[in-house]
């Protein structure tokens, strides 16, 4: 009897059972149907956000090449100038150092000569000593125009002072920059005068004010054959030419300089002196690098004024013979291609060393201790 209950029981549950498997199917079904429905939602909209993209993209590249086109066409003079003028006769320099190329009348003859050009100029004593010339007119050139362009730099830069009429100074300061240095070569050679200098204006001053005095053996001088002269004079030129583009990017400088950093010295009691000190030299630091760098490229490359103030052949005694200026004498005077340009390449190369040397001996030594160490 009992187990017939058991029996019942257990067929009922069976029944229950298949009654709600009955009722879930359908149910289940249309849940995975809708999930299909939804995902093919998601893809035809994920596919039409990919077409948008791509006719959005095609317009986009359509408009950005018709614009290169006409950004292309303006830029084309420049590439064509520079390549003509500038690129292919830095290849040709290259190229020509290793011949033994010179240049008559319009016949030009040369064949391959490895590096018998770069010998010669290793044990070349006139181009070692016109780079001598060089550094000697950069030095005297450099020194007084960095420290005069600072120290008014700092004077004019001064807030406490509120100068009056600074940007008219700095405008006329700046002024002699604006001339070229063949103008400016040829009226101090009228000056003193390279030839003719008895009536040069120079002596007619000296003589006018009695410099040579009543019983004086002459009463001129020959200025151009002095050699401390001549190279002082170039210098001086050089000096006056340049010295205010470096004041205005020493002033340029000093303005970037945060103020709150001398409103903290002055509030500590601080006085001009030490402000100028030990703050702004030091954060002058990477402007003073870029005005070394850019004035001994510039003083490498000197070449108008040593040539035309004198004889165009740097006298007297070779003292203000360049290392341009004895490379363009070789090149074109002399008509030596292959020589003149294997000095070019030597100017090359020794600008590069000592640019690089200037960038290693004027780092922050505590940056280059941090990056050693690690720190960051």
């Amino acid at each position: 009897m009992q187990k017939s209950k058991k029996e019942k029981k257990a067929k009922a549950a069976k029944a229950d059972a298949g009654l709600l498997q009955e009722n879930n199917e359908p149910q289940a079904d249309l849940a995975q149907k809708n999930a299909d429905d939804v995902q093919e939602d998601v893809q035809e909209n994920v596919a039409e956000q990919k077409a948008l993209k791509n006719v959005k993209l095609k317009k986009s590249i359509g408009h950005e090449a018709r614009t290169n086109r006409y950004g292309y066409l303006f830029v084309a003079p420049f590439i064509i100038v520079f390549c003509v003028f500038n690129l292919w006769p830095t290849i040709n320099t290259f190229l020509l150092a290793f011949t033994n190329e010179r240049m008559d009348g319009r016949v030009i003859a040369g064949d391959f000569h490895k590096f018998d050009q770069f010998k010669k100029l290793i044990t070349d004593p006139y181009f070692w000593g016109a780079l001598k010339n060089t550094f000697i007119i950069w030095g005297f050139n450099f020194v007084p125009q960095l420290g005069f362009a600072l120290l008014l730099a700092i004077y004019l830069s001064d807030t406490r002072l509120n100068l009056a009429g600074k940007g008219f100074f700095r405008a006329v300061v700046y002024l002699p920059n604006l001339l070229t240095a063949a103008s400016v070569a040829i009226l101090f050679r009228y000056l003193f005068g390279e030839a003719g200098y008895e009536k040069a204006p120079a002596n007619q001053f000296l003589r006018a004010i009695g410099f040579f005095g009543e019983g004086a053996a002459s009463n001129s001088v020959n200025f151009f054959r002095s050699v401390p002269f001549t190279r002082g004079l170039v210098a001086f030129i050089q000096w006056w030419m340049w010295y205010g583009h470096t004041l205005i990017l020493l002033m340029a400088g000093i303005t970037s300089i945060p103020d709150s950093l001398y409103e903290s010295a002055v509030v500590d009691g601080a006085n001009s002196r030490q402000t100028s000190i030990y703050i702004t030299l030091p954060l002058l630091r990477p402007m003073m690098l870029f005005i070394l760098v850019t004035s001994m490229i510039g003083g490498m490359q000197m070449f108008e004024i040593p040539r035309l103030l004198t004889n165009l052949q740097g006298s007297p005694d070779n003292a203000i013979r360049t290392t341009v200026l004895y490379q363009y004498n070789t090149a074109f005077d002399f008509r030596n291609l292959s020589y003149g340009a294997a000095i070019s390449i030597g100017i090359f190369i020794i600008t590069i060393i000592i640019a690089m040397l200037i960038f290693f001996f004027m780092q922050d030594r505590s940056e280059l201790q941090k990056k050693k160490g690690g720190v960051k």
